[in-house]
C-alpha cells in the first residue's frame, strides 16, 4: 500500500470543501505558518515580541 505524504492535507481540504467550511482554511494555514516560525526560531528570536503582539 502506497501512502502519500500529502494525503492527509488533501483529505483535509476535500473535507472543508464538501462541508462548505472552506473559509476556515486560511485560518488553519496562518496558524501552521506561525507554528513553523516559532519552531524554526527555537523559541528565542528578536521576532518574538512582534509575534506575541499578533495574539
Amino acid at each position: 500500500m502506497k501512502v502519500s505524504k500529502f494525503g492527509i492535507i488533501k483529505e483535509f481540504f476535500e473535507f472543508l470543501w464538501q462541508n462548505k467550511i472552506w473559509w476556515i482554511a486560511p485560518i488553519v494555514i496562518v496558524m501552521l505558518l506561525v507554528g513553523v516560525l516559532i519552531i524554526l526560531t527555537g523559541g528565542s528570536s528578536p521576532l518574538l515580541p512582534f509575534i506575541y503582539t499578533l495574539f
